[in-house]
């Protein structure tokens, strides 16, 4: 009877240190790369008049070419669009690429690092797979290839009907070889109407496109 109290005991006390160990990285991850009590969602269409404003003066076409900011730095500019709407997609493409022109994790004005603004959206958002697949490209452009392809396979799970995702993903098979799974999303994202050609393509340049 007392061995059996003593396991109860046991397993109690390991799921509340588990539990505690969870919150503990939450709150640090919540410290290091900022709060989300004042963020919007980028899909939100009620936030569209809200959006428009922000990327007026923050996200202009200069600043998600590279070219220059409207107002500051370039990594000010993204910065100030990604506190407030974390997930904005195309605001977290042109950070991380500055990230890669500028090699730097933390560019200069931003507020964090090309890290934490993806790790924010994911927090933020975690059901976004154009989060996940906006973050692989990044990481497949940094040479990280594995870590990238476990955020694609996250974003095809996530929205697996995406065709953008699916021929992205294709993309990313065919870099590695894998003219399988190539194939598989391939043909996933041209059935989902994706348009360009580029995928297909490839795979009959290496003789691996089968029909």
């Amino acid at each position: 009877m007392y061995l059996i109290a003593g396991s109860v005991v046991k397993i109690i006390s390991s799921v509340v240190i588990l539990l505690i160990s969870i919150i503990s990285t939450n709150l640090q991850a919540a410290s290091y790369c900022g709060e989300l009590d004042n963020a919007y969602d980028y899909r939100d269409n009620t936030q569209r008049s809200f959006l428009a404003t922000v990327e007026k003066h923050h996200f202009t076409p200069n600043v998600e070419s590279l070219r220059h900011g409207n107002s500051g730095s370039l990594g000010g500019e993204l910065s100030y669009t990604l506190m407030i709407f974390p997930n904005h997609h195309r605001a977290l493409a042109a950070f991380g690429k500055l990230s890669l022109r500028d090699k730097t994790l933390k560019p200069a004005g931003s507020k964090y690092s090309v890290e934490c603004f993806f790790e924010r959206a994911i927090r933020y958002k975690p059901n976004d797979g154009i989060v996940r697949m906006v973050y692989g490209n990044y990481l497949l452009k940094a040479g990280q290839i594995d870590k990238a392809t476990e955020q694609f396979q996250i974003a095809v799970d996530l929205d697996p009907e995406n065709p953008t995702i699916n021929y992205n993903l294709g993309l990313l098979y065919m870099k590695k070889k894998d003219y399988e799974q190539a194939n598989i999303y391939a043909k996933k994202a041209y059935e989902l109407g994706f348009p360009l050609p580029g995928l297909k393509n490839q795979l009959m340049e290496a003789g691996k496109w089968n029909d």
